[in-house]
């Protein structure tokens, strides 16, 4: 089966769902189920159409998205698609967030809730009144912020390079974006709203009574994720409790470190030396976005890439406070 020759340009980013949501409605990926072409999604059945190769050896050059005006239509998204995916590698932020808002406004607000384990200690007897629990938007609005970076390309990078090449820079874009948000991710969980329980180590170093207790700050809520800055995985891991064999073969089986009391481990510069952030993934945690990776589509196919800026709106909320607890040092 036949990818579909479609007419292809700019405007089509100007859909609400973007470039990608314009192109597979236009051109289902279902009508492909069974063919040689299943599992690729519109935007990929048209680079297969120029003969576009994104990676491997015999990646195409730079100058053949510029081929022809439809096939330069094809290059924002390429350049967006990169920058995720580099963003996607840098991987901590979904393993912290309870949910992800896509707004389409520069405004937003959280919902605050008076909910409470206490209102759910007494029974309702018949005929009472089935006791209430308000949920509300936030006074505060959501602090958004934009990263990013404007990007420059030689004439010569643009007809001689290949497009692998060009994506590993564009990928370390997003991971430095990603980084970026990760901090506003921290300072968030620490003095975003009413700021995080912290819970102090009894000694110089961290013990494991020290995570027993964090652990045990917990009520409501479990310790499923922690946090830490560098100094502190280091001292984690110098615990006898954590040196259990086991823990090591499931490191070295799949990266993630994890602890006897059940939490994933992860460490991060983003956090300040001293501390260990921990938890309830669940529930602790909201992350807003406005558009995702952005990138001026109009001179990147206009210019062939001369001067064009990639941004990403963000920021991040706390959704209940007790969900988060500090160990410092």
């Amino acid at each position: 089966m036949k990818y579909q020759n479609l007419k292809l340009d700019k405007s089509m980013y100007k859909n609400q769902s973007g470039f990608s949501g314009a192109l597979e409605r236009l051109d289902p990926s279902a009508t492909y189920a069974g063919t040689d072409l299943a599992g690729l999604d519109a935007f990929e059945r048209q680079l297969k159409r120029f003969d576009i190769k994104v990676s491997g050896a015999s990646s195409s050059p730079i100058s053949k998205f510029f081929s022809t005006s439809d096939s330069a239509a094809l290059f924002p998204e390429y350049v967006s698609r990169a920058v995720a995916a580099g963003a996607k590698e840098a991987g901590i932020i979904d393993k912290i967030i309870a949910s992800k808002t896509d707004i389409s406004s520069p405004d937003y607000r959280s919902i605050i809730t008076d909910l409470d384990d206490n209102d759910f200690s007494a029974p309702i007897g018949e005929g009472q009144v089935i006791p209430e629990t308000n949920i509300v938007l936030s006074e505060n609005l959501v602090p958004l912020k934009k990263r990013g970076r404007m990007l420059r390309a030689s004439y010569e990078a643009i007809k001689f390079q290949r497009v692998d090449v060009f994506t590993v820079a564009l990928s370390q874009v997003g991971n430095y974006i990603a980084k970026a948000q990760l901090k506003d991710a921290v300072d968030t969980l620490l003095n975003g709203g009413t700021p995080a329980q912290t819970i102090s180590a009894t000694g110089s170093g961290v013990a494991y009574q020290d995570l027993l207790n964090l652990w045990g700050a917990f009520d409501d809520f479990e310790m499923n994720v922690m946090l830490a800055s560098p100094d502190m995985v280091l001292q984690l891991l110098a615990i006898e409790e954590l040196r259990d064999p086991a823990y090591g073969l499931h490191f070295q089986g799949t990266g993630d470190l994890s602890t006897p009391l059940g939490a994933r481990l992860i460490k991060s510069s983003a956090v300040p030396a001293g501390k260990v952030i921990a938890l309830d993934k669940r529930f602790a945690l909201e992350m807003v976005t406005s558009g995702g990776v952005v990138v001026e589509y109009d001179k990147l196919i206009d210019t062939q890439l001369e001067r064009a800026a990639i941004t990403s709106i963000c920021g991040f909320c706390k959704l209940f406070p007790q969900a988060v607890k500090v160990l410092a040092r």
